[in-house]
């Protein structure tokens, strides 16, 4: 229970005030009547082995350091089944944790100094014998006196670390969600470089005032780390630079000591070396001083719950093992898959090469059989080559085709992957074949499954003729075909769910952010059966197909503010499921996979935010919230209607659109994270129909916008398209049911 005020423990130890309270005990300030001074009392009430042992460990780790950045002990005492008490420094101030609070975030100067700080007392601690961590680093373990000096506290986690194959003395194995690294979750040895990465976690969140990624989740590719300069962009590279590579997933990507750390900070500012202790910052004011004097124990922990509780098991077997990266295991897995089968293929290859001569002489030249079996040459009779007949329609043969017609066809030649290839106005392709193949002149019926899990097609507008035109390019970039011939126009093309027909918009001068006086068309995929859409004045645009291929939904200035109708496809009757107040619109509509729900884009105090709703127009609500600083744009659904995509752009500063993605499904998560594609311009994506790709717009010259894909991790980024002109609104085509 909690001792009371003026309490007189071990006959030594007056109370004055509780600090704080955390999970094992509490905090308090008490006079010690002995030296008239006043001490910091850390209260341990799990009298339990286990905890007991880690109490004790505390106090002898403390009880033999020196340091001027690290608190001393003065007395350890037990008082029957009470509790245990340890008897430290008490040090005034406030915590960083609680400058955070009161400042927003702290100054670049006065990061660098704590990190040099408490880089000197990790030095200190991980070059005792045996070796110490601390495996708590965390703002509200940083404590800052009224002087400025800086303390790193509470040592409730420590660990003497023995040696890499030797067992080791293990605290309580625990960790704070953000500034742990992934290895400290139980899934390998902790070394020095966990407190390398816990400082810079603990620096990343005081100078951007956001606490990172979890390190667990980074390991799993669930998350990734938001570069530091986006959040606080006045943050030099180089600062920038250090902290983020302190916060490496992979320990050996990490500085590998903590003063090669302090070094890299140092540097980045030009600071110059100091001694220990000599590093300081400003002071908290005096009248924050007194509600700010809380102890070790006051910190985040009392926020978010240790997720140690209860005795603590002894080390796993694989604790002692380096921490290796999951995504690495997974490449590495894939590696030793694809060596295995090289080397099947190899084996398969050297047989047959062996066989030939045995089982089937009469396929090697003369010459050769003379050589390897003389004496059967002169027994087999001479063979006489018969001329093979011409290959069926599913031969691989790719013959010499030249399209010159103004106005497209639908022209296909079976390609070597046996998918419909289809042929441009603009483009000759030349590829020497000895026999040609069957030209087919119908629309194509048949549908093989290809890199993204549809018929390996992407359709997309382009400008490249003048005026925008939609086009059919197969994955490859080597055949295309313009299925559009607007006088004014044709963009955003979006596929009916059996990838026999498009709905697009019309008329379209270029990227436009709002089509007006646009209407819809829908159009079959080899140019036939253009068919309008009855419209009304204002425009039409931003059709989105739906999955059961009976609506199309749609963006509409036809009542004089943006919002979002629904078409019935078969007799193009049209209702209105969205009406926001007045200067509140809402556009680009995206149908969830099973077409239950709408992802849509709303314009709100001059910003776009991503909003969510039923078909049917009810249940709508904002699932991010990205501020007043950005505006979020273009949602898509993943296939499995977990995950939402979509662009960004900032609104107050200049930059460059890129991607974010955020829970379909979890409505306590409203920020989202980025997509690391390292490419600079990245817009308007989409998914693949196996949902495994990403079709998108992009820019890595600065240019011209391309058309891209890649897998959903922006592995394996080809480029599309790569003519002068501007190639965008992608969409991968669907397999058909």
């Amino acid at each position: 229970m909690t001792l009371e005020k003026n309490t007189f423990l071990h006959n030594r130890y007056r109370i004055i005030e509780i600090l704080g309270q955390g999970g094992m005990g509490s905090v308090y300030s008490a006079v010690d009547e002995n030296l008239g001074a006043t001490v910091a009392i850390k209260e341990n009430l799990f009298t339990t082995d286990e905890y007991a042992r880690q109490f004790r460990l505390e106090a002898v780790i403390l009880a033999n350091l020196r340091h001027p950045n690290l608190p001393r002990v003065y007395d350890h005492f037990v008082l029957g089944d009470l509790g245990q008490y340890l008897v430290m420094d008490f040090i005034e101030g406030e915590d960083l944790r609680q400058r955070m609070e009161r400042l927003g975030t702290i100054s670049e100067d006065d990061a660098v100094q704590i990190g040099a700080s408490i880089c000197d007392a990790l030095t200190y601690l991980h070059s005792r014998k045996p070796p110490i961590l601390h495996r708590d680093i965390k703002p509200g373990n940083v404590k800052i006196t009224p002087e400025g000096h800086i303390f790193l506290v509470d040592f409730g986690l420590a660990k003497v670390y023995q040696d890499a194959v030797q067992a080791t003395t293990t605290g309580a194995r625990a960790m704070t969600p953000g500034y742990s690294p992934p290895e400290q979750y139980g899934t390998a040895r902790t070394d020095p470089r966990t407190d390398v990465y816990s400082l810079g976690a603990t620096l990343y969140a005081s100078l951007s005032g956001v606490i990172p990624e979890d390190g667990l989740a980074r390991a799993m590719d669930n998350a990734q780390l938001t570069p530091l300069r986006k959040r606080t962009p006045n943050i030099s590279r180089r600062v920038a630079a250090a902290i983020e590579k302190a916060m490496a997933v992979d320990p050996s990507d990490r500085f590998q000591t903590s003063e090669e750390f302090k070094k890299a900070l140092l540097s980045a500012k030009s600071k110059t070396l100091q001694v220990a202790g000599g590093y300081q910052v400003a002071p908290p004011p005096a009248e924050s001083e007194s509600s700010s004097n809380s102890s070790e124990m006051a910190t985040e922990v009392d926020k978010v719950p240790r997720q140690s509780t209860g005795p603590v098991p002894p080390p796993a077997p694989h604790e002692n093992q380096p921490f290796v990266s999951p995504l690495k295991k997974q490449k590495d897995k894939e590696r030793r898959q694809r060596m295995a089968l090289i080397r099947f293929l190899l084996l398969i290859l050297l047989a047959t090469v062996v066989a030939v001569p045995f089982f089937a002489p009469g396929l090697l030249p003369a010459e050769v059989r003379a050589v390897i079996f003389p004496a059967i040459i002169t027994s087999t009779p001479t063979l006489t080559a018969t001329p093979s007949p011409l290959p069926s329609a599913t031969e691989t043969v790719v013959p010499t085709v030249t399209s010159t017609r103004p106005l497209p066809t639908a022209t296909i030649t079976l390609t070597q992957t046996s998918l419909p290839v289809l042929i441009s106005t603009e483009i000759s392709l030349t590829q020497p074949t000895d026999t040609p193949s069957p030209t087919i002149t119908s629309t194509p019926t048949i549908f093989v499954t290809s890199v993204g899990g549809g018929v390996g097609e992407i359709a997309y507008a382009s400008n490249r003729l003048g005026l925008p035109q939609i086009f059919l390019a197969n994955i490859s970039g080597e055949s295309i075909f313009q299925i559009t011939n607007m006088p004014e126009g044709a963009c955003q093309p979006s596929w009916s769910p059996d990838g026999k027909r498009l709905v697009f918009i019309s008329p379209c001068k270029g990227m436009d952010d709002i089509y007006y006086d646009s209407s819809l068309y829908f159009i079959n995929v080899d140019g036939s059966e253009l068919t309008p859409i009855s419209t009304v004045p204002g425009g039409d645009f931003d059709p989105a197909w739906s999955p059961d291929g009976k609506s199309v939904a749609f963006s509409s200035l036809r009542t004089g503010q943006m919002e979002i109708f629904i078409l019935n496809v078969e007799d193009q009757s049209v209702v209105q499921i969205t009406k926001g107040a007045t200067s509140v619109e809402s556009r680009q509509p995206a149908w969830s996979s099973d077409g239950t729900q709408i992802a849509y884009t709303v314009k709100r105090f001059g910003v776009y935010q991503i909003w969510m709703m039923n078909a049917d127009g009810t249940g709508q609500k904002q699932i991010v919230r990205s501020g007043s600083k950005f505006s979020d744009y273009l949602p898509a659904w993943s296939k499995d209607g977990q995950l939402i995509i979509f662009s960004q752009r900032c609104i107050t500063t200049a930059c460059l659109p890129y991607a974010m993605r955020i829970s379909a499904v979890d409505r306590s998560v409203q920020q989202a994270t980025p997509l690391q594609f390292n490419i600079p311009v990245l817009e308007n994506l989409e998914y693949s129909p196996d949902g495994f790709w990403l079709v998108f717009e992009g820019d890595e010259t600065g240019k011209s916008s391309d058309i891209y894909y890649s897998t959903v991790t922006g592995a394996n980024r080809t480029r599309l398209t790569s003519d002068e002109g501007l190639d965008f609104d992608p969409a991968w085509r669907p397999a058909g049911r």
